[in-house]
């Protein structure tokens, strides 16, 4: 994987090899990035357990960790979208933010889309089942709110996880 270091220029570009091939990669501010030519609605959950640990998933595409989450369907609310994105179960309980820094794209290798960020971040409480993962995940854990830091994530999720747990907190809106 490819970041951008400290002194180095604004824009970052996460790369890491699925199965011969990179999946997904993400730019930030980066100007040499392709130009956006898509927009999907998605949703994210920010899941905890009764211990105060956070849901994640460790991305097939690109192999960083990441709240779960996907595309909103045709047909579906974001609300919906939300738990379908966590195989319904868990239980929307609030918003940690709207997401949708036109600087981040989201470069799909595989079919030449690249997509402009728009996410929503729910908020929300496990309800029972056994989280497994699937075809768009390799891994997932729960994992204490301390160790989320030591995690390989995309700059704009590890933003979004950083906004948890903070008292007080109001929706990112941005």
């Amino acid at each position: 994987m490819a970041v951008a270091r400290p002194g180095a220029p604004a824009w970052s570009r996460d790369v890491a090899p699925i199965g011969g091939h990179v999946g997904r990669i993400d730019h930030y501010d980066n100007p040499a990035a392709p130009k956006p030519n898509s927009l999907v609605p998605s949703a994210n959950a920010l899941v905890t357990n009764d211990q105060g640990e956070a849901l994640v998933i460790r991305r097939s595409d690109n192999g960083n960790w990441a709240l779960p989450g996907g595309g909103m369907d045709l047909g579906e609310s974001i609300v919906a979208c939300g738990v379908r994105v966590t195989l319904e179960e868990t239980s929307v309980t609030g918003l940690l933010g709207i997401f949708t820094d036109p600087k981040h794209l989201l470069e799909c290798t595989s079919d030449g889309e690249v997509r402009q960020e728009f996410s929503v971040v729910f908020l929300a409480a496990f309800v029972h089942g056994e989280p497994t993962p699937s075809s768009e995940s390799s891994e997932v854990q729960w994992v204490d709110p301390a160790q989320l830091a030591g995690l390989t994530m995309d700059r704009s999720m590890r933003f979004r996880v950083g906004l948890w747990p903070k008292a007080g907190h109001l929706p990112h809106l941005g």
